[in-house]
């Protein structure tokens, strides 16, 4: 049963290229990252490992936890519900497919591994956090992703309170009580302090970023580190075979729920509400926009608060930690903050919420579909209409606003705070948030441009939120300021560390042409490349995606 998913999966010509394309990338990414880390007088392998992790995370999401998410929005799936082949059998053999891509692309990176073991920079044993432990929590993270996107609304609006619960948690006690958690708990009855005590140990040292963190710290005992590792690869094994065991017995009734099941709207007015936030944006040019409201309304279908609420509870407190300076009271905790200060601060932390911000902009989620064929359907019906290039525009625009806006208004309180903490001047600060809009509006060009031409943005988005955050990194690491200046996120970021400097002034100015060359672009030639790429792609067979 397995051999013609694996078939489809390894020939079709859409997807050996988007394999190959990852691959490439993500030799790529590792190469770079060993190089900007552990190079040099001192090298950071804490730093590298938890680059590692993330990268694991964000790949497995998308080559596994994407895919398996969008098969369901297929109504041809239908047909494979109602034959012999169980749900159960469908999915798991899906995801077999996806563990086994993106085990093949962990697997090229390899020889940079056995590189760094040969150039003594890495230990065998260090495979372990580095190389194993990011796969298994790769495919953890990604059944969990795809088990939140199965599970019905009901659900996933009871998991939303408990993440808002979550992230106050953390706040109040890996934030502000932090270093000072045995203070605060002294309050407590003896027996309650010590269970919370050991439990928020527990939590903070029994993940893979504490793992690596304590492996690679200087005063580590071996037996120790070896037992953790083993417990938190466990853990990861325990996680990834229960939640795809819950996707595998909500496939067929989350595709029930998608396609048979009434939606019920979550408020009386959301297409007026959709409407109004496109009028007080453009509320000259622009009046009823239904595909604007479309597009909204599907990317907000999972719309990712809890990360919303995370990074803003934290910006928000380390916001009043840089006003209040010296006058932050004593019995508050400071190592967090410190923590983040060495790794470059509030300039770092805004930086990295630009990247949040301009990952719709730049992957288009709006109007995008996973597959030509869906791609097809969809223009099948939108060509046929009076729609022009600026309501596609229009529409991804305000999709990609709506999904992304948050994490720029987050980022500008952090600007805020260091300009009235007196730590740069205002001029600084306005320079690093026109940059952020000016970024915003390039990533977004750019995905509109590859929407318009029918090219999957996967890649060019990928590079453009993965690799600039490392390629920054690297000149910062090792001095390189001025290189910073001419890559697009380290305009956000040099103003306040570095001031505006003419390099900077002409990196922007030259931004910004190329944004406005790839907007008309787009708009001039949107619906004639759309109806040329319909015309190219109609009819295709189904393994060509």
């Amino acid at each position: 049963m397995l051999r013609p998913f694996f078939d489809v999966a390894m020939l079709a010509p859409g997807r050996q290229l988007t394999f190959r394309r990852v691959v490439v990338g993500h030799v790529f990414l590792v190469a770079l990252a060993a190089w900007v880390l552990l190079a040099g007088p001192a090298p950071n392998p804490t730093v590298f490992g938890y680059a590692l992790l993330s990268l694991g995370l964000v790949e497995a999401s998308a080559l596994v936890g994407w895919r398996l998410s969008q098969m369901p929005k297929s109504q041809a799936m239908e047909f494979l519900l109602v034959s012999p082949v169980q749900p159960k059998r469908l999915f798991l053999a899906e995801a077999l497919v996806g563990m086994t891509r993106f085990a093949l692309v962990w697997l090229c990176a390899l020889p940079v591994y056995l590189g760094l073991i040969v150039s003594g920079l890495l230990n065998v044993a260090d495979l372990g956090p580095m190389f194993v432990m990011p796969f298994v929590w790769g495919l953890a993270i990604a059944g969990c992703v795809t088990a939140w996107v199965y599970e019905p609304v009901i659900v996933r609006r009871l998991g939303e309170i408990v993440g808002m619960l979550a992230v106050l948690v953390y706040l109040v006690i890996g934030v502000l009580a932090a270093e000072h958690l045995m203070t605060w708990l002294a309050y407590l009855p003896t027996g309650l302090a010590k269970f919370l005590h050991s439990t928020i140990i527990g939590f903070h040292q029994l993940n893979p970023f504490g793992i690596v963190q304590y492996w690679f710290s200087g005063d580590s005992i071996d037996w120790i580190a070896d037992e953790r590792y083993l417990l938190v690869m466990a853990m990861g094994a325990g996680v990834a075979v229960l939640s795809w065991t819950r996707a595998a017995f909500r496939l067929k009734g989350h595709f029930h729920d998608r396609h048979y099941t009434g939606k019920h709207s979550d408020s009386k007015n959301n297409r007026d509400d959709a409407i109004t936030f496109s009028q007080s944006i453009f509320p000259y040019k622009f009046t009823d926009k239904p595909l604007s409201w479309w597009a909204v309304r599907r990317v907000m279908e999972y719309s990712g608060r809890v990360n919303v609420y995370l990074a803003g509870g934290f910006s928000l407190v380390y916001s009043a930690y840089l006003i209040a300076g010296d006058n932050w009271p004593a019995w508050m905790g400071k190592l967090v903050f410190q923590l983040f200060a060495q790794w470059g601060g509030a300039p770092t932390i805004a930086t990295a919420l630009c990247v949040l911000a301009v990952v719709p902009a730049v992957f288009q989620f709006g109007l995008w579909d996973s597959t030509v064929q869906n791609r097809c359907k969809r223009l099948e019906l939108l060509l046929l209409t009076e729609f022009s290039a600026w309501d596609y525009w229009h529409a991804s625009l305000m999709a990609a606003l709506k999904r992304g806006r948050a994490y720029l208004f987050i980022s500008a309180w952090l600007w805020m705070a260091i300009v009235i903490s007196g730590a740069v001047p205002w001029w600084n600060a306005l320079a690093s948030v026109v940059a952020a809009v000016a970024l915003w509006m390039f990533g977004f060009a750019l995905g509109f441009r590859s929407f318009s031409t029918g090219n999957q943005s996967s890649g060019l988005a990928s590079m453009f939120t993965l690799g600039q955050p490392i390629a920054l990194m690297a000149c910062l690491k090792y001095g390189y300021n001025n290189l910073a200046n001419l890559i697009p996120l380290g305009l956000c970021h040099t103003p306040v560390t570095d001031g505006v400097s003419l390099l900077w002034c002409g990196t922007l100015v030259v931004m910004v042409v190329i944004t406005v060359w790839l907007t008309r672009t787009g708009l001039t030639r949107c619906d004639a490349e759309l109806r040329t790429w319909y015309d190219v792609n109609q009819g295709k067979k189904a393994d060509a995606t």
